[in-house]
């Protein structure tokens, strides 16, 4: 099956064709942009369908970055996949920022987002990487409770500001790691929505061109 996952919902802007029968990705491209998700992010879709050598009736499978993170990128990235699956007449997943900052670690974990406002965004995962709490958002102060737990792996890029012996970790999530939870989930369970934790920061941005086969 090969993948399209796509992923908005930090500062980057990233897209990659992975391929499941094979474990492996076949082509991505993207960069930490800041803003100017709606601008950029077909363009990054074109490069990772051009670096794998496919087109878009290649495509089985749609995978987008839910959340949570930044509103205005997750509302650009989960309408891009809905989009593309409809054109394309494929499935779309949605695959939260949490669980794919936890797929990578061995053990239990409790992974942090750094949601500014003095607040974080937390879940604890256990060791074969599925939920053991829902996703929630807590101030700084109440998530440093939190991570007292004994026992579990902290990351994130909150990771830091709740414990001084955890190592700071960069924002984002690894859009390989991204694909490989999208060809796992199951498409009637998992259909892409945005998970917003908290209220809008800015208005959303323009729209963005779909690129035809």
């Amino acid at each position: 099956m090969i993948v399209l996952a796509i992923d908005t919902a930090g500062t980057g802007c990233f897209a990659a064709l992975y391929d499941s029968d094979r474990d492996t990705v076949l082509g991505a491209a993207g960069a930490d942009i800041g803003r100017g998700h709606a601008e950029r992010l077909m363009e990054f879709v074109d490069a990772a369908l051009e670096a794998a050598g496919m087109d878009l009736p290649d495509i089985d499978r749609i995978a987008v970055t839910i959340g949570p993170g930044s509103f205005t990128g997750i509302r650009v990235g989960v309408a891009a996949g809905r989009g593309l699956a409809l054109a394309l007449g494929v499935p779309a997943v949605g695959v939260s920022t949490l669980a794919a900052l936890a797929a990578d670690r061995p053990g239990p974990s409790l992974i942090a987002i750094d949601a500014k406002r003095d607040e974080v965004y937390w879940q604890r995962f256990a060791a074969d990487g599925s939920a053991a709490t829902p996703p929630a958002i807590a101030s700084v102060e109440e998530a440093r409770a939190i991570a007292l737990g004994e026992g579990e792996a902290l990351g994130g890029s909150a990771a830091a500001l709740l414990r001084a012996d955890a190592e700071a970790e960069a924002d984002g999530v690894s859009i390989a790691t991204v694909a490989r939870l999208g060809a796992r989930l199951d498409p009637e369970a998992s259909q892409p929505k945005p998970l917003y934790l908290r209220g809008p920061d800015a208005k959303p941005q323009a729209g963005f061109a779909i690129r035809r086969a």
